[in-house]
Protein backbone atom coordinates (compact mmCIF):
# COMPACT_ATOMS: atom_id res chain seq x y z
CA UNK A 1 0.00 0.00 0.00
CA UNK A 2 1.04 3.69 -0.15
CA UNK A 3 0.43 6.53 2.16
CA UNK A 4 -1.05 9.55 1.64
CA UNK A 5 -0.81 13.02 2.96
CA UNK A 6 -3.37 16.35 1.74
CA UNK A 7 -2.17 18.96 1.69
CA UNK A 8 -2.85 22.42 0.85
CA UNK A 9 -7.00 23.48 1.96
CA UNK A 10 -7.79 26.01 3.39
CA UNK A 11 -9.85 29.23 3.71
CA UNK A 12 -11.11 31.04 0.42
CA UNK A 13 -13.84 33.73 -1.02
CA UNK A 14 -16.02 32.15 -3.33
CA UNK A 15 -14.61 32.46 -6.70
CA UNK A 16 -11.47 31.91 -5.39
CA UNK A 17 -8.66 29.26 -6.22
CA UNK A 18 -7.21 26.39 -4.31
CA UNK A 19 -4.75 23.60 -5.30
CA UNK A 20 -4.72 20.31 -3.03
CA UNK A 21 -1.81 18.06 -3.07
CA UNK A 22 -1.24 14.24 -2.26
CA UNK A 23 2.10 12.87 -1.40
CA UNK A 24 2.48 9.39 -1.71
CA UNK A 25 4.84 7.19 0.22
CA UNK A 26 5.77 3.42 0.50
CA UNK A 27 5.12 1.99 -2.93
CA UNK A 28 5.39 3.08 -6.68
CA UNK A 29 3.28 6.01 -6.91
CA UNK A 30 2.88 5.73 -10.97
CA UNK A 31 1.34 1.80 -10.50
CA UNK A 32 -1.29 3.47 -8.90
CA UNK A 33 -4.52 5.24 -9.76
CA UNK A 34 -5.57 8.07 -7.49
CA UNK A 35 -9.20 9.23 -6.51
CA UNK A 36 -10.52 12.90 -4.64
CA UNK A 37 -13.27 12.36 -3.18
CA UNK A 38 -15.23 15.03 -0.30
CA UNK A 39 -17.25 14.91 2.62
CA UNK A 40 -19.54 16.88 4.48
CA UNK A 41 -20.88 16.33 8.41
CA UNK A 42 -24.42 13.83 7.81
CA UNK A 43 -22.94 13.16 4.32
CA UNK A 44 -21.41 10.14 2.68
CA UNK A 45 -18.45 10.75 1.31
CA UNK A 46 -18.53 12.09 -2.59
CA UNK A 47 -16.76 11.31 -5.73
CA UNK A 48 -14.94 14.58 -6.76
CA UNK A 49 -12.36 13.34 -9.65
CA UNK A 50 -10.51 10.80 -10.49
CA UNK A 51 -7.12 10.02 -12.73
CA UNK A 52 -6.02 6.76 -13.42
CA UNK A 53 -2.38 5.27 -14.01
CA UNK A 54 -2.15 5.80 -17.47
CA UNK A 55 -4.13 9.28 -17.21
CA UNK A 56 -7.27 8.99 -17.91
CA UNK A 57 -9.62 11.15 -15.75
CA UNK A 58 -13.09 11.83 -14.90
CA UNK A 59 -15.26 14.59 -13.20
CA UNK A 60 -18.33 14.81 -11.35
CA UNK A 61 -20.39 16.95 -12.83
CA UNK A 62 -20.24 19.36 -10.09
CA UNK A 63 -16.96 20.05 -10.51
CA UNK A 64 -16.55 20.03 -14.11
CA UNK A 65 -14.79 22.83 -15.89
CA UNK A 66 -13.75 23.98 -12.94
CA UNK A 67 -11.64 21.53 -11.11
CA UNK A 68 -8.59 20.02 -13.06
CA UNK A 69 -6.73 16.38 -11.75
CA UNK A 70 -3.24 15.59 -12.40
CA UNK A 71 -0.33 13.66 -10.83
CA UNK A 72 3.55 14.01 -11.18
CA UNK A 73 4.94 10.90 -11.05
CA UNK A 74 8.37 11.73 -10.66
CA UNK A 75 7.14 13.49 -7.53
CA UNK A 76 4.96 11.01 -6.21
CA UNK A 77 2.59 13.92 -5.61
CA UNK A 78 -1.12 13.94 -7.46
CA UNK A 79 -3.14 17.17 -7.51
CA UNK A 80 -6.42 18.81 -7.55
CA UNK A 81 -6.60 22.62 -8.69
CA UNK A 82 -9.71 23.85 -7.68
CA UNK A 83 -10.90 27.05 -9.92
CA UNK A 84 -14.20 29.14 -9.53
CA UNK A 85 -14.91 27.68 -5.65
CA UNK A 86 -18.34 28.17 -4.38
CA UNK A 87 -20.02 27.71 -0.55
CA UNK A 88 -20.93 24.82 -1.80
CA UNK A 89 -17.68 22.96 -2.40
CA UNK A 90 -16.72 23.30 1.57
CA UNK A 91 -16.18 19.95 2.51
CA UNK A 92 -13.40 18.02 3.61
CA UNK A 93 -11.29 16.46 0.63
CA UNK A 94 -9.91 12.92 0.67
CA UNK A 95 -7.22 11.63 -1.81
CA UNK A 96 -7.45 7.96 -2.05
CA UNK A 97 -5.47 5.81 -3.91
CA UNK A 98 -5.57 1.94 -5.58
CA UNK A 99 -3.38 -0.34 -7.68
CA UNK A 100 -6.29 -1.70 -9.49
CA UNK A 101 -9.40 0.13 -9.58
CA UNK A 102 -10.40 3.02 -10.54
CA UNK A 103 -14.09 5.20 -10.45
CA UNK A 104 -16.39 7.21 -8.74
CA UNK A 105 -17.20 4.84 -6.54
CA UNK A 106 -15.10 4.60 -2.76
CA UNK A 107 -13.62 1.51 -3.21
CA UNK A 108 -10.05 2.72 -3.18
CA UNK A 109 -7.66 0.43 -1.02
CA UNK A 110 -5.63 3.85 0.43
CA UNK A 111 -6.73 7.02 1.73
CA UNK A 112 -5.41 9.92 3.19
CA UNK A 113 -6.55 12.01 6.47
CA UNK A 114 -8.55 14.61 4.77
CA UNK A 115 -8.06 18.23 4.53
CA UNK A 116 -10.48 21.02 4.98
CA UNK A 117 -11.68 23.28 2.22
CA UNK A 118 -13.60 26.01 3.24
CA UNK A 119 -15.45 28.47 0.75
CA UNK A 120 -17.37 31.78 2.04
CA UNK A 121 -19.90 33.42 0.35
Amino acid sequence: QVQLVESGGGLVQAGGSLRLSCAASGRTFRNYSMGWFRQVPGKEREFVAFISWKGTTDYADSVKGRFTISRDNGKNTGFLQMNSLKPEDTAVYYCAADLYYYGREAQYDCWGQGTQVTVSA
